[in-house]
């Protein structure tokens, strides 16, 4: 085994310059996961051979695109499973998967995201397992109308059935040690705007799932909010040799289980970061050092309502100060009555490239 271990980077660039950088470049990148109105950009970014999700949310706070670009270390692998595109060097393995509905029939049980969203997660446990990394630190899930009803069912309750019956057929916890996800909604009236559109990120070190004291793990949420509750955690904390990379989930204006601040976006904002605050706190309690703080984070913030930008920029600087690094998009957030979702990520020590290249 060797001594040391490589932590993944990441950097954001427009996807106009993602598109120039040269071949070197490229060569040592994992993944990426871009954000575009522009239908041209991502058919543009599909060509270039790295594995890239693209999703169809505008971005609010720059007319640029967004690409949070992950950089490996030495020599990557790059191949492709079933409908799985993927890189991976020594440590990490990025993955990406789009996945038509239409692919799928509605059953007596089983709506079409629902079957989607557990072959996608099928697919992905079954490459980790061929690949030898088999533990999961980080989801992001991409869902067009995430908050529609369809089959008698919200879509975003379809797609919990579908991603547990997964880990379930898998072998795999689905309380307790669970990774680190988000899961948006994009698209304004129509499920054929895009597919279930998924990436990931794997390694060969055991992750830590961090839970957040304010809140009832998700993946122990009443009836309420569907037949199955959601398989995620509210950070994952991974451990590489001397550092540490600190994946925070989506985190909205949930205390308990229940939304607070129906229709008070900056009431929201605020009870999104004590949530991260109390995320970072109970990180930093398991690491046994006071590695992370507001300061240390990029963050990634869905807005449902675009009017809504200005407040929510001005209450995360507020909380934030001036280091905030941020990026805005407009998205659909899992329940109807949220205004947005914070998610964050971090590398400690300083390893962690945030400048944004236009």
């Amino acid at each position: 085994m060797r001594d040391t271990v490589s932590l993944p980077h990441g950097e954001n660039l427009s996807i106009a310059a993602f598109l120039k950088q040269p071949v070197q470049w490229k060569d040592s990148v994992l993944g990426a996961l871009c954000f575009s109105a522009s239908a041209l950009e991502c058919r543009m970014q599909a060509d270039m051979g790295v594995p890239c999700m693209c999703v169809p949310m505008p971005r609010l706070d720059n007319t640029e695109s967004i690409c949070e670009v992950w950089h490996g270390s030495g020599e990557l692998t790059q191949g492709q499973c079933g409908d799985i595109h993927y890189r991976h060097d020594e440590d990490v393995l990025f993955g990406v998967i789009a996945l038509p509905e239409t692919l799928f029939e509605a059953g007596a049980d089983e709506t079409p995201l629902q079957q989607a969203t557990e072959s996608a997660y099928r697919q992905v446990f079954a490459l980790l397992d061929t690949q030898h990394f088999p533990y999961l630190f980080r989801f992001w899930n991409y869902i067009a109308d995430i908050n529609t009803h369809s089959f008698g069912l919200e879509r975003y309750q379809q797609f919990n059935r579908g991603r547990q019956d997964a880990f379930l057929v898998h072998g795999r916890d689905v309380v307790g040690n669970v990774p680190a996800a988000c899961a948006l909604g994009f698209g304004l009236g129509s499920s054929t705007q895009g597919p279930l559109t998924i990436a990931f990120m794997a390694g060969r070190v055991v992750p830590l799932s961090i839970e957040n004291p304010r809140q009832i793990s998700a993946c122990q949420y009443p009836p309420q909010y569907g037949p199955r509750s959601p398989t995620f955690s509210r950070a994952s904390l991974v451990r590489m040799g001397q550092n540490e990379v600190l994946f925070v989930s989506g985190t909205a204006s949930i205390v308990g289980h229940a939304t607070l601040h129906a229709n008070d976006v900056v009431a929201q904002t605020r009870e999104a970061m004590n949530n991260i605050k109390a995320v970072l706190a109970e990180a930093n309690r398991q690491a046994g050092k006071p590695g992370f703080d507001l300061a240390s984070l990029s963050y990634r913030v869905y807005v449902r309502h675009p009017a809504d930008l200005e407040l929510i920029r001005e209450e995360l600087a507020h909380c934030v100060g001036d280091s905030l690094k941020a990026v805005y998009l407009q998205a659909d957030v899992c329940r109807q009555d949220l205004l947005l979702e914070i998610e964050a990520t971090a590398i400690h020590p300083l390893a962690y490239m945030s400048g944004e290249i236009n």
